[in-house]
């Protein structure tokens, strides 16, 4: 309510200054205009906000935020306090480091059998059945025996039911890592001297590891190991020093186009199989031309039987995993094409012998049981460091997307840093048991999701079904074709190759992500996997860059009857300012956009300081010469003494007139200022002064005040403290405008004074 002891009016402008209360933190005093009292004691006659033309001075006050006090401890206090900290509190952290290392132990037992253990375990089955003929199709991409496929995924489920914090994600065998691991093994078994050219079979070299001969395979699923040790030691770093951020740099486009382009990779790596083509395996870049190139060099080759099985198995797959997807919502469990298909393939290979017959390749022998538990070759890891990287980033960059989209759309929270050791933990652990690399992998985790899966108990009955596989199964799958497996693994890829159908939406949203999707997926296809990642990094990197480097500038109109001020350029029917020009600057201002930045602010407000001050100079010395000249022609009149005169010239210096007496610079999307910006900013205040411009900055967070507070952006050349920053732009607007007609009418009252003639006034009198 309001006091009746105040005027309307200044009821009115205590709310209207109020609004505008200024919170800088340069030393002022510490007033602000929210108290009644305070303005009629002051003294201060406030004018009516219709009273344009009022002569009294307008007041804008201050008010002073104090920041907070850090405590101030010493080393010793400090060190004091925390060793006496983790002695009260050590069984107990001690008990949550465990729990946390081990989340099953904190859901495990509040587990509802009723209500979870039935999906559970249907998802477990079914997921483990799809997995089966993965993990054997995968394990050829990744230069392995079928049998490590189901090594990998049998022991990742396991060790990520004990850490994981995601309930839907399932681990195991995923496409692209296993393309870089075949790259990398292969690359290995050239430099150990095997012959990887695919036309024989015949062992040509061995190597003596741990004191025992190893054949191709066997030096293969070393290498192999000690890459996944390697990278499972670099993902538990990340996760140990909390490095996850890291993942931020793998924008949604970036690694869809790298899927993408992988993808492309590992459809022209399983192409031979499809055809029965005996080629050499292409690594390094330019893999993918060079494979096709000798794809259509050997089509004459071609195996018959390959490709008559392989058409087969795509009409059959393609189509009912089309239905699967279409109908998934209406299916309680998908139909397990690819299991019908290796089953069907098997007994067809079996007994009709394609193998001899035909020369068709097959799995050949798949040992049942486990191998021995043995170390990695440790003299490998110099050689193999480098290739862990685009894994290790690549492996947990999926497997934490991944359990955040999840865990966001069932409503449960995850930690990242804990996904990131897990799946570290599902890689190191392994590798001493013949395993390779593994991550979530997509189409799996949305099958356990879609078949009614509630947590990680799912993976345990996924491991039942395929140690079920490794214990008695698994030698029936001999005559099965590797043709069959090819197909598997291509019509996995049906997902990613659909992206190609998103670019023209992603275009017409953002046309720099699709140039980093496109970018991301050639280089990582034609160049290749490792490459084509750093590639696509750096140069989303350089987008971002750019983006800072020439964001949007446009000058701010106002919306009819609010104090709303948007974009000139952008909406219709805004009002501009008489004489106000206000700027904005859509990014942070630093030392890479510091000349974008001015250069923007000449164009938009159509003033460059410097040369409106050059002409001004300029005209102002013409005027001193010819003012100096009549003095001259004067002198000589009365000494009677001949000057010799420069001739005259017509044409004098035109200053532009100005259109603007304040200029407001809107700082609301800048996040910081670097000493190089704070600089810039200096020298256009100083500039735009010069011509008689005043320069205000609008909506500037703490951390701009306090660079510019710091930097002596306040303090003019007098010492002085100005008031240059407003917290809205409708408040400075208003400033500007009373300043300005207050300093029109001190003008105003100074000519009147300088054009006062007392004998005139004296005449004036008489005559009346």
């Amino acid at each position: 309510m309001r006091r009746p002891d105040i005027p309307t009016h200044v009821v009115k402008i205590v709310h209207n200054v109020g609004s505008g209360c200024n919170f800088s933190t340069h030393p002022l005093p510490n007033l602000c205009p929210g108290e009644p009292e305070d303005l009629e004691d002051s003294g201060n006659d406030f004018p009516d906000e219709n009273e344009h033309n009022d002569s009294r001075a307008f007041q804008y006050m201050h008010v002073k935020l104090e920041e907070h006090a850090l405590p101030e401890l010493s080393t010793k206090e400090l060190i004091t306090e925390k060793t006496r900290k983790y002695c009260e509190s050590g069984p107990k952290m001690v008990a949550n480091f465990f729990l946390t290392l081990f989340p099953v132990f904190q859901w495990f037992p509040r587990y509802k059998i009723k209500k979870y253990l039935p999906g559970d375990i249907t998802s477990g089955i079914i997921v483990g059945i799809v997995t089966i003929p993965q993990s054997i199709a995968y394990s050829l991409l990744a230069n392995q025996d079928p049998i490590y496929g189901l090594y990998t995924n049998f022991f990742c489920c396991i060790i990520y039911f004990f850490m994981a914090t995601s309930r839907h994600n399932c681990v195991g065998t995923y496409g692209v890592l296993c393309l870089m691991v075949g790259e990398s093994v292969n690359k290995q078994l050239k430099a150990a001297g095997y012959i990887t050219d695919g036309t024989t079979s015949t062992v040509v070299n061995s190597t003596l590891i741990n004191g025992t001969i190893c054949d191709k395979s066997c030096y293969a699923i070393t290498v192999a190991t000690s890459l996944t040790f390697i990278v499972g030691v670099y993902q538990i770093l990340l996760g140990i020093f909390q490095l996850g951020f890291i993942s931020m740099y793998l924008s949604e486009p970036l690694l869809s186009g790298f899927v993408t382009g992988s993808s492309l990779t590992i459809l022209t790596s399983q192409m031979k199989y499809l055809l029965g083509l005996k080629i050499p395996r292409r690594d390094g870049a330019g893999a993918l031309v060079m494979t096709w190139i000798d794809i259509f060099t050997y089509i004459k080759a071609t195996n018959i039987c390959d490709l008559v099985t392989s058409i087969i198995a795509i009409i059959t797959i393609v189509p009912v995993k089309e239905i699967n997807d279409r109908f998934k919502n209406k299916m309680k469990i998908p139909f397990p094409v690819e299991l019908i298909v290796i089953i069907v393939a098997t007994l067809v290979s079996h007994y009709f012998n394609f193998n001899t017959k035909y020369k068709s390749s097959v799995c050949g022998n798949i040992p049942t049981g486990f191998q021995t538990p043995k170390a990695p070759d440790w003299s490998l890891i110099p050689s193999i460091a480098a290739d862990a990287v685009p894994i290790a980033i690549i492996g947990f960059a999926m497997t934490v997307s991944l359990a955040e989209i999840f865990a966001k759309k069932h409503g449960y929270t995850i930690s990242t840093n804990q996904e990131m050791i897990a799946i570290g933990m599902c890689n190191l652990i392994p590798s001493f048991f013949s395993c390779f690399s593994s991550c979530a992998a997509l189409a799996k985790s949305l099958l356990r999701e879609s078949t009614g899966a509630t947590t990680q108990l799912t993976g345990i009955i996924s491991s039942a079904v395929l140690l079920l596989v490794l214990l008695a199964i698994a030698p029936l799958f001999y005559s099965l074709q590797n043709s069959i497996l090819g197909v598997i693994t291509i019509c996995s890829l049906r997902g990613a190759l659909r992206k190609f159908a998103d670019t023209p939406k992603m275009w017409r949203i953002s046309k720099i992500d699709t140039v980093v999707w496109w970018v991301s997926m050639l280089a990582s296809s034609l160049i290749s996997t490792e490459i084509g990642l750093l590639v696509a990094v750096c140069f989303s990197i350089l987008c971002v860059i750019f983006r800072t480097q020439r964001p949007r500038a446009t000058l701010l109109g106002k919306v009819s009857g609010t104090e709303i001020y948007e974009d000139q350029f952008t909406y219709k029917e805004l009002n501009t300012i008489p004489y106000v020009k206000i700027f904005r600057f859509d990014a942070s201002l630093y030392y890479a956009n510091k000349d974008y930045f001015r250069n923007s602010l000449y164009s938009k407000t159509g003033i460059n300081p410097a040369l409106v001050a050059a002409l001004q100079r300029k005209a102002k010395k013409e005027e001193e010469a010819a003012s100096r000249v009549t003095s001259n022609r004067f002198i000589a009149r009365f000494n009677l003494i001949k000057t010799v005169q420069k001739p005259q010239t017509d044409s004098k210096t035109s200053v532009p007139q100005l259109d603007i007496h304040s200029l407001l610079i809107d700082c609301g999307a800048m996040q910081f200022i670097d000493t190089v910006g704070l600089s810039i900013l200096k020298e256009v205040r100083n500039d735009y002064e010069e011509i008689g411009v005043e320069v205000f900055l609008v909506s500037c967070n703490p951390s701009v005040r306090r660079s510019l507070h710091d930097g002596g952006y306040f303090v003019n050349t007098s010492g002085d403290v100005e008031l240059l920053t407003f917290h809205s732009v409708h408040d400075a607007v208003t400033f500007a405008e009373r300043k300005f007609r207050e300093k029109q009418k001190e003008i105003q009252l100074r000519d009147n004074a300088f054009s006062f003639d007392p004998a005139q006034a004296i005449s004036d009198d008489l005559r009346n």
